[in-house]
Parts: structure tokens; sequence; C-alpha cells
């Protein structure tokens, strides 16, 4: 299955037996992020969350966090 990065718009192909293709094949909701894009997202938010001058807002949902 091929699939855009809604960030950087890179094709990528994904096994059509993954959890992921599923998804996007039943939800169209779901939208695909290549690896590049979420680490530099996850890098950042790190960044901005070390400051103290940024509030993350968590789901009340109890959520096993690497932070």
């Amino acid at each position: 299955m091929r699939v855009k990065c809604v960030i950087c718009d890179t094709i990528e192909e994904l096994v059509d037996d993954t959890l992921e293709a599923k998804r996007l094949r039943n939800r169209p909701i779901h939208t695909h992020m290549c690896n590049n894009c979420h680490q530099r997202i996850e890098q950042r938010t790190k960044e901005r969350l070390a400051t103290g001058n940024f509030h993350f807002y968590r789901s009340s949902r109890k959520i096993e966090e690497d932070f």
C-alpha cells in the first residue's frame, strides 16, 4: 500500500497486512506520518517541555509515557 506523509509529502510503501495499513484503509480520518517527521516532532516537543514554558495538557486517561 502506498501512503503519503501529511507533513513532508514523501511517498512510502506499507505492507498491506500491517495494523497501520488496515487503519488507513478502514478509517479515512487516520493519517500517515513518516518516521523522520515523527522523530523530529517528538524531539522538538521534548525540548519545549524541558524549557518549562510549554504546558502539555495530557488527557485524563492513564498512558505510559517515555518522558
